[in-house]
Order: structure tokens, then C-alpha cells, then sequence
């Protein structure tokens, strides 16, 4: 259970830390680390505004896409500290819950009747089957580097500083980034700053959407950037630390994945539409060639 408060107290300030780090980067004061909160607490006091051409799915989706992402936190481990839940394979139900997710999420978008989400739902579903192999093909290098195939026992083991963990543990962290940008709507695939449906994704798909469902969505955002974040992470710190070691370096690290995303995105422009598919397609490439060097380190 410490895990699953520990992600979402980072989650609460996941946002804060990026957008402060992007206004010092321009000049600027920037927003409170907590601003996030702030927003949520407004948006929990408002009324809602449903559109007469939107049906149920509609007003179901925000909630689902949120229940699936936070089942999926149950079986994310926060450095040591476990998981709720765990069991062999658990890593493929927390990927198809995530799917589960947008899946509502998309239909939700389709509901509203609008041309506009209809296109963001379509891309969507494009970046999420694209995104999707790289995490399998990563999630099956760390099962054959450990010999466990759960997330708790699989980074439990993981042990960085040896030459067959090394290598594929730094190339994991760069995928996993990548599917916090691409899962969260941040540049260079989206830009949750604009206001432009034509190259709107992910901000496109909730313009419908207001009060208590406006504010889940944001949740589940906040949700996923914080587990992606613990799995870019935990690539990356060694797992045969002692505990007295491993938090503390532990946290010091994920604070600063907000820190660098905001230094990426304050030196970064926003792709062209036709390029993003080949961006995304990074990860697989990167999960892949991890994969063989494990392979061929682990014979």
C-alpha cells in the first residue's frame, strides 16, 4: 500500500515540477508545484455541461479509463516497497488495463458526435498500437534477465552494474520516457498547451468534457505520467542496493524526470502529424536491440 501512496503523492506534484521548470527555463516565475491540486479541487466545485448528442458511453468513459488505471497502479512497484497486487504475468494485465483506459477513453471521444475527437480518438488508437510492442518486448527482457516475470520480483532482482543488465536497463529508461510523452500528450507528440484541434491529440478527445469528469481525466493523467515515471526509474537504479541507499536515490531520480521532460520540452519543437507514427516506433526499436543485447549477454 506505501507504493500506491507514494506514486500518487508523486503524481500530485508531477505536473507542478515540469511546468516550474519550464518557466524558470523562459524567465519565469512559473506555477506553484501544487497547482495541479489547485486546478483539481476547481474543477471537483463545478457543474458539468453535457452535450444533447452524447450518449452514456459519454459520461461512463472518464470514470472507466480511471478505475482501469488505478487497478494498474496496484501492481506498480514503487522502488522497493512492493505492490499490492502480484502474481506471474501481472505485467500483462497492468498493459491491458492501461489499454482498457484509452479504450473508454476513445469511444468516449467517438460518443460526442464531434469530427473534431473523432480525429484526436483516431490517432489515439494509432500512437497506443504502436506503443504497445515496445512494452511487451521490454517487459519479456527483464523477465529473462531476472528469471521472474512480475513486476515486484522483476525489478527486486534487477541488478544495473553487471555488464547484462546494463546496457538494456539504460535503453529500457529511453523507451519508457518515451511512453510517458506519448502516454501523457506531451511534446513532441502533443502539445497539451494548444488550442488548434487540427494537431490536437490527446487535449482534442476531452474538449467535450467539464466539471468532475473533466478533473478524472486529469487524474488518470497525473496517474500515468507518475507510473511511467517509477518504470523509466527503476531501469535504471540497481536492485542489490541496500534499502537505506535505494529510497533515497530512488526518489531523487524520479523528482528529476519531470525535471528533464520539462528541459526536453522547453528546447524541443512539436513533431509534424506524418512524423509522429515513425517517433513512436523508437521504442520498439530500442525495446528490440535491448532485447538482443540481453539475449546475447544472457547466453
Amino acid at each position: 500500500m506505501l507504493s500506491v501512496l507514494l506514486i500518487l503523492a508523486f503524481a500530485a506534484v508531477f505536473h507542478g515540477i515540469l511546468g516550474r521548470t519550464r518557466s524558470i527555463l523562459s524567465g519565469r516565475k512559473g506555477p506553484k508545484i501544487l497547482q495541479t491540486v489547485y486546478n483539481l479541487v476547481l474543477l471537483f466545485r463545478k457543474g458539468e455541461v453535457i452535450s444533447v448528442d452524447s450518449g452514456k458511453i459519454f459520461q461512463l468513459a472518464p470514470a472507466v479509463s480511471f478505475v482501469a488505471v488505478l487497478i494498474a497502479l496496484l501492481m506498480a512497484p514503487f522502488g522497493k516497497c512492493g505492490t499490492v497486487i502480484s502474481f506471474p504475468g501481472d505485467f500483462v494485465l497492468f498493459a491491458y488495463l492501461l489499454a482498457l483506459g484509452r479504450f473508454a477513453m476513445i469511444l468516449g471521444a467517438l460518443d460526442t458526435a464531434s469530427s473534431f475527437e473523432g480525429m484526436g480518438a483516431a490517432r489515439e488508437a494509432l500512437y497506443g498500437m504502436l506503443a504497445e510492442p515496445a512494452f511487451f518486448v521490454l517487459a519479456g527482457t527483464f523477465a529473462m534477465l531476472t528469471g521472474h516475470n512480475s513486476f515486484a520480483e522483476i525489478f527486486g532482482f534487477f541488478d544495473m552494474p553487471s555488464l547484462s543488465a546494463a546496457i538494456p536497463g539504460m535503453l529500457a529508461a529511453f523507451a519508457f520516457f518515451l511512453m510517458l510523452l506519448v502516454e501523457t500528450g506531451r511534446l513532441p507528440v502533443d502539445d497539451p498547451r494548444t488550442h488548434l484541434e487540427l494537431t490536437m491529440v490527446h487535449e482534442v478527445m476531452i474538449l467535450d468534457y467539464s466539471g468532475f469528469d473533466l478533473a478524472l481525466i486529469h487524474i488518470t493523467t497525473c496517474i500515468k505520467a507518475a507510473v511511467y515515471s517509477t518504470l523509466t526509474v527503476l531501469c535504471v537504479v540497481p536492485g542489490n542496493l541496500h534499502t537505506a541507499i535505494y529510497m533515497p536515490l530512488f526518489i531523487v531520480l524520479i523528482l528529476l524526470v519531470p525535471v528533464i521532460t520539462g528541459f526536453f520540452e522547453s528546447f524541443r519543437a512539436r513533431n509534424r502529424l506524418h512524423r509522429n507514427p515513425s517517433y513512436i516506433l523508437t521504442m520498439t526499436v530500442m525495446a528490440i536491440v535491448s532485447f538482443v543485447t540481453a539475449a546475447i549477454v544472457f547466453r
